[in-house]
């Protein structure tokens, strides 16, 4: 056996290879929303380098896949005009022309695909290194420290024709309403009563959406009273024990629900099912912190109830478990009070910053601010998002799919059955399930992503990586906080092909690129593969490893 001090060099590694990085900054802001903006004006004139980046406005192709949200098709056609988004976004944000002013470097329109902060698994990086990409082009750009600021997005919910236009995250309407004014609904129906949905509803309300119903599983709406009676003031129902049950339409998308009665445990009571017309749906079943980012770059990450489900580890500088990463704004948590002030995320904001500059080494000005203090929910958030995957997925007659992209059912997801272009069919007797894969173990999403596909579509699992880490609890019978959700894994946001051929790469990078595609010289010892050689004259009279 060869020490490992004295293996040779494999020729092929990326050791050594590190991509040429054309760009740097000292601090990083990702995310141009109330956190990210206070985070970016609080460092400004303090002589660093500061580069704001937002993936706003969002491009219609990349919207059409449901991504950052699910916007569920309800877009105008402005949103193909990208000038006329620039202009709407600087509208609803005035605090971004001053932070132009100011000299920060805004880049609007630029999504961060990927953190790779330098680490053990990483030295061959250069210091830390964020993708980017905007229209035209994805490129690295080197950055010292970094605030990500990256808001929320709404927990999907299964029933018959969800996968429908017209069935939409609330906070996707929100988006389109509020910061591009390009929502494409007139009555909506609005699935959850609890503060962020009954805010959002109440400001699409004001925009001349009717809301026609507020439907809640529970025995009683849990968000503002007074949210509640300004919508029922202006007409709107609220229906409690219920769930939806199918959403029905035509080629435009839904022009109908059709509305169950359910007891505690989910159950369908009984009663006749409740149509209610409408041309949206709006998801507001759980409000999720968008740690895509955060997680896929090695962050620690837990289940806190008190910040609305799986957020950032933080301290009281805002600091995750790697030194250099900050969370602030939604991502690093959501309550009620957040969620009714801005002036808590932009405090959030105003600490990371403070801490970011100090790690810098530029000094802080006046006495740091204790972190926000989160409210503790009224209900069980767990509890709450268990409820409503048991009454709508599990209950659901006909097996919707939990993950429309993959057309993957929850009877799938609990029997691991393979996917089904694979064609394959199991015999009668043979018969899988979570506690025939792991015994006694907590459930693990990412083996059932592998097995089942479910999560793996073009929106990468943010429809369904909820509801299978609740699937997967209420099989097992665990809590919730137990269940860990699917891993993320650079890029989080979808590129195109010809974006990716810009990255910039070193000429070593190049050599040996035969070695990764099922050719002979895959299978020879790299120790035996001479220095220089091309397809044309690889080693086939050598050996192969595995033979």
């Amino acid at each position: 056996m060869i020490p490992p001090d004295s293996r040779p060099h494999d020729p092929a590694s990326v050791i050594g290879k590190a991509p040429p990085i054309g760009e740097a900054t000292d601090l990083l802001v990702i995310g141009a929303g109330p956190a990210g903006v206070s985070a970016a004006l609080a460092a400004a004139g303090r002589g660093v380098r500061i580069t704001l980046v937002d993936e706003n406005p969002v491009p219609s192709s990349v919207m059409g896949e449901e991504v950052p949200l699910q916007f569920g098709a309800r877009m105008s056609a402005v949103v193909a005009n990208r000038n006329a988004m620039l202009e709407a976004v600087f509208e609803a944000n005035p605090q971004l022309a001053e932070a132009l002013e100011r000299g920060i470097d805004v880049r609007l329109g630029t999504a961060v695909w990927g953190l790779f902060p330098q680490r053990r698994t990483t030295r061959w990086i250069g210091g830390h290194v964020a993708g980017l990409a905007d229209a035209q082009r994805a490129y690295l750009l080197g950055f010292k420290q970094v605030i990500v600021a990256c808001g929320r997005r709404d927990m999907g919910l299964a029933f018959q024709g969800w996968e429908r236009p017209g069935v939409m995250g609330a906070s996707a309407a929100y988006r389109l309403a509020k910061t591009y004014g390009a929502l494409d609904a007139r009555t909506a129906v609005l699935l959850g009563a609890g503060t962020e949905a009954l805010q959002i509803a109440d400001a699409l309300a004001a925009q001349g959406v009717r809301i026609a119903a507020v439907i809640e599983q529970a025995e009683a709406a849990g968000g503002p009273a007074r949210l509640l009676a300004r919508l029922t003031g202006r007409g709107t129902r609220v229906l409690t024990g219920r769930v939806i049950r199918e959403a029905s339409g035509d080629a435009r998308g839904v022009t109908a629900v059709k509305v169950a009665a359910v007891d505690g445990l989910g159950r369908d009571t009984g009663r006749a099912l409740e149509t209610l017309e409408c041309d949206t749906v709006l998801l507001g079943v759980g409000a999720v912190a968008a740690i895509e980012l955060i997680e896929a770059s090695g962050c620690a990450v837990g289940f806190q109830p008190q910040r609305g489900g799986h957020v950032p580890v933080l301290d009281a500088s805002q600091r995750t478990s790697l030194p250099y990463v900050y969370a602030a704004g939604d991502c690093a948590g959501i309550w009620a009070s957040k969620t009714l002030s801005e002036a808590v995320a932009c405090r959030e904001g105003a600490i990371a910053a403070r801490a970011a500059l100090e790690a810098l080494g530029v000094r802080g000005e006046g006495e740091p601010e204790e972190p926000p203090v989160p409210d503790w929910p009224p209900r069980d958030v767990a509890l709450e998002r268990l409820a409503w995957v048991r009454a709508s997925v599990l209950r659901a007659p006909g097996r919707p799919w939990v993950c429309p992209c993959e057309q993957v059912t929850c009877d799938d997801i609990l029997s691991l059955r393979p996917p089904r272009y694979l064609g394959g069919q199991r015999e009668a007797a043979e018969t899988y399930g979570l506690g025939s894969a792991a015994p006694a173990a907590v459930p693990d999403p990412d083996m059932v992503k592998r097995l089942t596909r479910a999560g793996m579509g073009p929106c990468q699992g943010r429809r369904c990586r909820e509801q299978i880490a609740a699937l997967l609890a209420l099989a097992a019978d665990r809590p919730l906080a137990d269940v860990p959700l699917a891993t993320y894994r650079p890029p989080v946001r979808p590129l195109r092909l010809d974006q990716l051929a810009q990255l910039p790469e070193s000429p070593a990078m190049a050599e040996h690129w035969d070695s990764w595609f099922g050719m002979a010289t895959q299978w020879v010892p790299f120790w035996r593969v001479p220095s220089s050689y091309a397809v044309a004259t690889r080693c086939t009279g050598e050996p192969g490893a595995g033979e």
